[in-house]
């Protein structure tokens, strides 16, 4: 059992050290406050780090250069494009703070040093809105965490927060486990909670979407719910906890990571990349964009309508791939499965429009990027039997899965296998109720004093579908609650 040490004081203390909580810590601390952020793992990140990092805005720098004319209002109102049955359950208050506040959060991101190439279509936007980070979604860690060490922030790892400590009707302080001891880190004005969705927390998953959705990992391993955990201690409510990005198939990550990954996230390089990638010809910019491409992406849903089959480690299909494979995935051996292609289908994912897979915005990648980048994933043999032993899988049933699939043409080789694919969540969209200014709704619909939430602990509600829209809310609300806490009166007062 861990032992007490003693209590800590702060102004503000944040739980959570991804995008959100960092934004939240900063912009407390350049208010005056004194501020602790506290941080389960290692290091920081969150699903900040593990995201492609995409953000979704209007009226920025790079519109402005292409001379693209737009606007937060439209912005708003092309959101709701994404899924537009879900518009109902929607938080339009919120989806308008995110819109209106997005731009000057990507310019004080640009402040920090994180630079960024685009802006890239994705319709339903009418216009041009993704930009993504370069060099990869590292650098706003890299940026923020340097940003706050330097005003002052008071960053804490290996730091696990176990209780919010409320006294009467105010929320007063936390209680937080490192190294074998409790600490209690006791808040004057208030606490921000940004830690995260609960894509890996087998027990919310399993209450909100039910048990299958239990077994499907979450991209980010240690995302767990616990902020959303925290809060319920004290009567908060989580909204649309039903609703998630997944279950999905993604290739398996490269056991070492890419070069792009490996890039030091330094402001000179990423201003250099941001001129080659709006200078140099596409023919040499290619090869290198494709070794992010083929990193951990999903494969495209074509695959299964063309004819591709889906087997498991034993050469097995084990139900129709058209027909929510990804459920199932779990359920096999190893939690994985494999995509297999004659040499027409090979063939036909060679070019446009039929694409192995795609990054928003940047490319997309064929058959031939996954042959030269992905080689741990792809392989090729000219028989099926020759395959199946390249693969580990009985021959016999391997031929026998792919005789079983349905098909309009013979098979025939050579045959690729791409995989192993798993099943994961990439985000859930289950965050705490919170006010418009991002304060934690209690069982009495009343905000609880001193407690705030950002980023995917405070969704509120709001749905974030399409890409670049959860690092927008996670930088915006977690500014916002950040400022909102720093202007709490004092509980010492």
């Amino acid at each position: 059992m861990a032992s007490r040490a003693d209590e800590a004081a702060y102004d503000v203390v944040v739980v959570g050290g991804g995008g959100a909580g960092l934004a939240a810590a900063i912009e407390a601390r350049e208010a005056g406050c004194e501020v602790v952020l506290l941080e389960k793992n290692a290091k920081l990140g969150g699903s900040t780090a593990w995201s492609i990092g995409s953000i979704t805005a209007t009226q920025t720098p790079h519109q402005i250069r292409r001379g693209i004319i737009d606007c937060p209002e439209d912005h708003w109102a092309d959101m709701a494009g994404f899924a537009p049955e879900l518009a109902p359950r929607d938080n339009d208050a919120l989806r308008r703070i995110l819109c209106d506040e997005v731009p000057a959060a990507l310019r004080w991101l640009m402040q920090s040093g994180v630079r960024f190439m685009g802006p890239m279509p994705e319709p339903p936007h009418r216009q041009p809105r993704m930009h993504n980070v370069l060099p990869n979604s590292r650098s706003y860690i890299y940026h923020l965490e340097r940003r706050a060490r330097r005003v002052g922030v008071d960053i804490r790892t290996g730091t696990r927060v176990t209780r919010i400590i409320r006294q009467g009707d105010r929320v007063t302080g936390v209680d937080a486990e490192a190294g074998g001891q409790t600490q209690r880190f006791a808040a004057r004005r208030a606490v921000v909670l940004a830690a995260g969705d609960f894509t890996n927390s087998p027990e919310l998953k399993a209450r909100f979407m039910g048990e299958a959705a239990a077994m499907v990992e979450g991209v980010n391993l240690t995302a767990t719910g616990d902020g959303q955990r925290l809060a319920e201690a004290l009567g908060a409510q989580i909204v649309n906890g039903d609703l998630a990005l997944g279950p999905e198939l993604r290739f398996i990550a490269p056991a070492t990571e890419t070069l792009v990954r490996r890039l030091p996230p330094w402001r000179a390089l990423a201003a250099f990349m941001q001129w080659a990638l709006d200078h140099l010809p596409q023919a040499l910019l290619r090869p290198f964009m494709m070794k992010f491409l083929t990193t951990a992406l999903a494969p495209s849903q074509l695959l299964f309508e063309q004819g591709a089959v889906l087997v498991n480690q034993r050469g097995e299909r084990f139900g129709a791939e058209l027909d929510g494979p990804a459920w199932r995935v779990p359920d096999q051996p190893g939690k994985v499965a494999y995509i297999v292609l004659d040499h027409a289908l090979a063939e036909q994912f060679s070019h446009w429009p039929f694409f192995v897979s795609t990054a928003p915005g940047i490319a997309y990648a064929y058959i031939a990027d996954y042959r030269k980048n992905r080689p741990d994933v792809f392989s090729e043999a000219t028989t099926l039997a020759q395959l199946a032993d390249k693969l580990g899988m009985p021959p016999a049933a391997l031929e026998a899965s792919v005789s079983s699939a349905p098909s309009h043409k013979p098979r025939n080789g050579p045959f690729i296998a791409l995989g192993p694919v798993r099943s994961v969540f990439v985000h859930s969209e289950g965050g705490l109720a919170v006010d418009a200014n991002h304060r934690v709704i209690g069982a009495d619909q009343r905000p609880i004093a001193g407690l705030y939430a950002a980023g995917a602990t405070g969704q509120g509600g709001l749905l974030l579908k399409g890409h670049g829209h959860h690092l927008a809310w996670a930088f915006v609300s977690g500014r916002r609650a950040g400022r909102f806490a720093a202007a709490e009166r004092s509980a010492m007062q």
